[in-house]
């Protein structure tokens, strides 16, 4: 039989960091080795029995260096799976890389010249990294269709929408989609009157090639984003809810899989589907 894949989850506690506890313990493939969370009010409980389950008989501790160093000296080559908060997330990472640990990356606000200096880190240590802004089918799908759209509509902005406990704002998500729409070389919303806003940020963030992104945070909200594509006489809304963290799941143990499979860093769940 071919041997478990050893996981850590980094932000066990969080919302997100549950999910993927009780994701990783209920495959498998997969043998869930460590907890971290910086929660002091769970620090030496069950993980499992935090996340709702049986207990695991694997403590959540707040030390990653340690849990990484020990997950080094297992036979198999593991994987961190990190949702923590955007203030940690690049040290973390880079840790696990030194410690032949392969991160994959929920985690948004990364700046594009931290992803590019973990990039050459990764390659440096030939260690597979997985950066996934999103890992939801349904968000890639709808990329897909944005990338198709742009080629007949010339206006569009970005809409996210996220819980009010997200630390970054625009999503990495949105990010990411302005991003795939900016490499297609087409510059969007040409204007048609000079713009003035009388409150800062009223016409949401730029991104390149003149794509606006505005972001809402309120309770009540999980994750969702749209994108509109305006034309005269016509609007076409792409539009992707989540209603439960579970659906992430499915892409998070296909990084978790395939990430060691990689020499380098890849960003995007569409680059390993």
């Amino acid at each position: 039989m071919t041997r478990q894949i050893p996981v850590i989850v980094n932000g066990a506690a969080g919302k997100m960091g549950r999910e993927v506890v009780k994701a990783v313990a209920g495959a498998k493939d997969l043998m869930l080795i460590g907890a971290v969370d910086r929660d002091p009010r769970i620090q030496g409980q069950d993980v499992g029995e935090v996340c709702g389950l049986e207990a695991l008989e694997i403590p959540v501790l707040s030390d990653l260096e340690s849990v990484l160093a020990a997950a080094a000296q297992e036979p198999q080559l593991g994987v961190m799976v990190d949702f923590t908060h955007p203030s940690s997330v690049y040290e973390n990472v880079r840790a696990a890389i030194a410690y032949g640990i392969h991160p994959v990356v929920g985690t948004t606000g990364l700046s594009t010249a931290q992803i590019e200096s973990l990039r050459a880190f990764a390659d440096k240590a030939s260690t597979g990294c997985l950066i996934i802004p999103n890992f939801s089918i349904g968000m890639v799908l709808l990329q897909q269709a944005a990338i198709a759209a742009s080629q007949y509509f010339d206006h569009v902005e970005i809409i996210e929408l996220h819980h009010n406990q997200k630390a970054d704002a625009p999503s990495g998500t949105a990010i990411q989609t302005a991003q795939m729409l900016a490499e297609l070389g087409k510059t969007f919303n040409p204007a048609a009157v000079e713009e003035k806003e009388h409150l800062t940020g009223a016409r949401g963030s730029l991104a390149d090639e003149g794509i606006r992104i505005h972001s809402v945070r309120l309770p009540g909200l999980i994750a969702h984003q749209e994108v509109l594509f305006g034309a005269p006489g016509q609007l076409y809304t792409l539009r992707h809810d989540t209603s439960d963290r579970a659906c992430y799941m499915p892409g998070v143990l296909l990084s978790i899989r395939k990430v060691l499979q990689l020499q380098t860093l890849i960003y995007g769940l569409e680059k390993i589907l």
